[in-house]
This record gives structure tokens, C-alpha cells and sequence, in this order.
């Protein structure tokens, strides 16, 4: 029995990560799957970002800075947004935390043609700065994911 169960909850975890197109490239780096060009989830992540009532700082276009120099990148967008409700917290726990906030939205391509967003975790980063109890964290990780999937939903 305990076998079992213990192979029912090994299924449980691969079919759920399976649903979810979800990759995890680094350490504390999330990246969802887009169904929409790079273009498209960038302009969506701004858009969804800006009336969410975020400030957006930057937007970095690494490929048009490539092309610039005679060089070729796939699609590479980044976008340099933040509140300073979240993000002030967020440094009063650690300063440290100052140099990976504001918090940004990279928007890239893969090679199969595949558009991802990716963000760093505010939960890894809270961690990473020694910081792993800071009530914010937590929060910032669950207002990142709900823009993340805002941006990638149809």
C-alpha cells in the first residue's frame, strides 16, 4: 500500500509539471512558455504591468542593441518594472536586494522558435540576499506569478 502511494504521488508530481509548461533554467529563474510571439508578450507584459498600476522603468530591446553592431540575436526583451510598496519592504529586510530590483520580465526566443518570459523568483532572491523570512518575499513571488501567467494567458 505505502507503495502505492508512493508512486501515486510521483504521478501526481509529473502530470501537474506537465500541464504547466513551465522550465526551470537556473536557480530562482522562472520561465513560462508563451503561446504568443515575442513581440506580443512583450507588448502584453507591459501592458498587463503598466494597468496593474506598476511603473515601468525600462524597456531593453538586446536585439535591436545586437543588430546595431552587426550581430544577430533572436528575439530578447527585457522589461525593468516595480512598486516601491513592494520593493521598499523588500530592501529594509536586506539593502543587498537593491542590486536585483526593480524586478524585470525577460521576453526571448529559443531556437525552435519557442517565446518564453522569465523572471527571477523574489522567493530565491530573499534566499540568495539571506533574507528567506522577509514577509514580502512571498508576496512579491505571488504578485510576479499572477502577472507571469496574466501575460501568457489567451
Amino acid at each position: 500500500m505505502k507503495f502505492i502511494f508512493r508512486n501515486m504521488q510521483i504521478l501526481v508530481f509529473i502530470l501537474s509539471f506537465s500541464m504547466v509548461q513551465i522550465v526551470h533554467a537556473q536557480e530562482g529563474l522562472i520561465s513560462l512558455a508563451s503561446p504568443f510571439g515575442a513581440l506580443e508578450t512583450f507588448t502584453r507584459a507591459e501592458n498587463i504591468v503598466s494597468e496593474s498600476g506598476f511603473t515601468v522603468f525600462a524597456r531593453i530591446d538586446h536585439a535591436a542593441g545586437a543588430e546595431r553592431v552587426g550581430q544577430n540575436l533572436r528575439p530578447t526583451m527585457l522589461l525593468i518594472f516595480g512598486n516601491p510598496q513592494g520593493g521598499t519592504p523588500f530592501m529594509q529586510c536586506a539593502q543587498t536586494v537593491g542590486i536585483d530590483l526593480p524586478v524585470k520580465f525577460l521576453v526571448w526566443q529559443d531556437e525552435n522558435a519557442q517565446v518564453f518570459l522569465s523572471y527571477n523568483d523574489p522567493a530565491y532572491l530573499a534566499e540568495r540576499h539571506d533574507v528567506a523570512n522577509c514577509p514580502v518575499a512571498q508576496n512579491m513571488s505571488a504578485a510576479l506569478a499572477g502577472l507571469a501567467q496574466a501575460v501568457i494567458s489567451p
